[in-house]
């Protein structure tokens, strides 16, 4: 068992030690994991983020522009203040870089949507139990708290589970699924 401080170390050094070539090539498995197992359809409501490149994240734009095409709603988080909010993206949304540089719709509008079909998380380090570990500014646990307890919670992650986190938290809420380039693990019950 370890830390979230000392798995965040961890990962974050073994996503630098990964390629662009590498992330490229397994983010689209990833993406085609997401697809074959979740068959997400026309008007179904996926909230996902959209990849933090100086922290080497999953690249989800190929999922974006996969809901474009065939007519999936598609919601990213903007921060504002403390709180996620949720702010529905179509094809011709301008986008922009916050002060952190992390990609973002242009508007404020947050789309007041709680029933997601799917919730795609980014994550640094995901257990064997669905327990997960982020940046360590509990967005998505606010984000899980707020939403339809339907909705799916899915992470993605280069790398699989390994050892368990010792330090959880009671507000931390796991997720149902993860997503890595050679599996999907389910983490729900019953």
């Amino acid at each position: 068992m370890k830390t979230k401080a000392e798995l965040r170390t961890i990962y974050i050094q073994n996503r630098k030690e990964l390629t662009i070539e590498q992330r490229e090539f397994l983010s689209q498995k990833i993406l085609e994991h997401f697809i074959l197992q979740f068959n997400p359809t026309e008007n179904h409501k996926i909230h996902c983020f959209l990849p933090i490149e100086k922290f080497r994240e999953v690249n989800t734009i190929p999922l974006m522009n996969y809901c474009f095409e065939h007519g999936i709603r598609f919601f990213v988080p903007k921060v504002m203040g403390d709180k996620l909010i949720s702010v529905e993206l179509f094809s011709d949304s301008e986008l922009e870089y916050n002060a952190w540089g992390i990609l973002e719709p242009k508007t404020h509008v947050d789309a007041q949507v709680k029933d997601f079909d799917f919730v795609i998380t980014p994550l640094l380090y995901c257990d064997p139990n669905g327990n997960r570990v982020g940046y360590g500014k509990g967005f998505y646990d606010g984000l899980f708290s707020s939403i339809s307890t339907h909705c799916l919670k899915i992470g993605v992650n280069f790398f699989p589970p390994k050892e368990c986190i010792s330090d959880l938290r009671s507000e931390d809420i796991s997720l149902d699924y993860l997503i890595i380039p050679s599996s999907v693990f389910s983490f729900k019950i019953g």
